[in-house]
């Protein structure tokens, strides 16, 4: 039976248990605050299932708990973010001043971030620009999990998109998903259920389709839409990482335990003040034309538009939480 924690309390277990291990009473609350908002939005899989293997490697110094990130401006439209091998949460809410500042100067900017850490669900930090009134849209890489269209080794990371845009009187619209078939982190979370997984996600090590979420975590993912999606994860670790000067996926640890070195993965963020192109007002209008056309059609949803609802729900009534997880949450905090 689970049992309901409110969205304060349950940040600050979460902040405890990092800060118990190494991490630094601000990395630890950005990061909480981010893992929470995943959960409540229905992203388990970069959400509690994370504490884990963050714990696990701000003890080991593969995330440097305590790093301070150094944010440069090389040109007008671009801001570069050295993570320091720290949390990424804490680095993009140091920049996100600084990035908004620079896209409404120039109409558009772009922001890189390297020797950086998993980004977790990027639709928290799209979404934190669309609510300024701006469009953001993100790349990232992450640690190999997906082998080029044909091959048999694993090149790509599950090397996730974003996007996000301001909707006139409304949630805005929202965009996240991983280039494979699924999240990686959906399968570390079926493996620590104990559940199997649907046909289609992934291979084992062997190469062999498998619902085992334990052995697809030691294989390879299957990208989305097969071909196409395969390119897509090319382009995301040339833009993320390549372009960034960030490992490559093939290069980079994982994010699920706390061997090895530091990820030092990348990630690209792109920001655009529509008032630079159509106007606000314009954009806007048709932004409102095609949310309603949407919304209008039966069956139909907005991408995006249940966050809302969901926020709303875990603010009246809590958050559930397995008994296990609870348990592991207040070990790992000493609670």
């Amino acid at each position: 039976m689970t049992t309901r924690l409110f969205r304060d309390e349950l940040e600050r277990l979460v902040s405890s248990a990092l800060q118990r291990s190494g991490a630094s009473v601000d990395a630890a609350d950005a990061t909480a605050r981010a893992l929470v908002l995943a959960e409540i939005d229905g992203q388990g899989g970069h959400g509690l299932s994370r504490v884990e293997s963050y714990a696990a490697q701000a003890r080991s110094g593969k995330v440097a708990g305590k790093a301070t990130p150094t944010i440069t401006r090389p040109r007008p439209g671009v801001i570069m973010v050295d993570v320091a091998n720290g949390f990424f949460y804490p680095a993009a809410n140091a920049a996100a001043v600084e990035i908004a500042k620079a896209a409404r100067e120039n109409g558009i900017a772009a922001a890189g971030f390297y020797r950086s850490h998993h980004a977790g669900a990027l639709s928290l930090v799209v979404e934190s620009y669309a609510s300024q009134g701006l469009m953001a849209m993100m790349f990232a890489n992450t640690p190999k999990a997906m082998t080029a269209w044909g091959g048999r080794t694993a090149l790509f990371g599950t090397n996730p998109i974003a996007f996000a845009a301001p909707v006139p009187d409304g949630a805005p619209i929202i965009i996240d998903l991983a280039l494979s078939e699924v999240a990686r982190g959906k399968i570390l979370k079926s493996s620590q259920e104990g559940k199997p997984i649907p046909e289609g996600w992934a291979k084992d090590a062997a190469g062999k389709p498998t619902t085992d979420a334990t052995a697809a975590l030691k294989g390879t993912l299957e990208p989305i839409g097969g071909a196409k999606g395969a390119a897509l994860a090319f382009m995301v670790e040339i833009l993320a990482a390549a372009l960034m000067g960030a490992n490559l996926s093939r290069e980079a640890t994982s994010f699920f335990d706390g061997e090895g070195a530091p990820p030092a993965v990348g990630q690209a963020l792109i920001v655009i003040d529509p008032e630079a192109f159509a106007g606000g007002v314009a954009v806007a209008a048709k932004m409102a034309v095609l949310a309603n056309a949407i919304e209008d059609d039966e069956g139909a949803r907005l991408p995006g538009s249940t966050r809302a609802q969901k926020r709303v729900d875990a603010e009246r009534d809590g958050i559930a939480v397995s008994p296990a997880m609870l348990a592991h949450l207040r070990k790992e905090a000493g609670a």
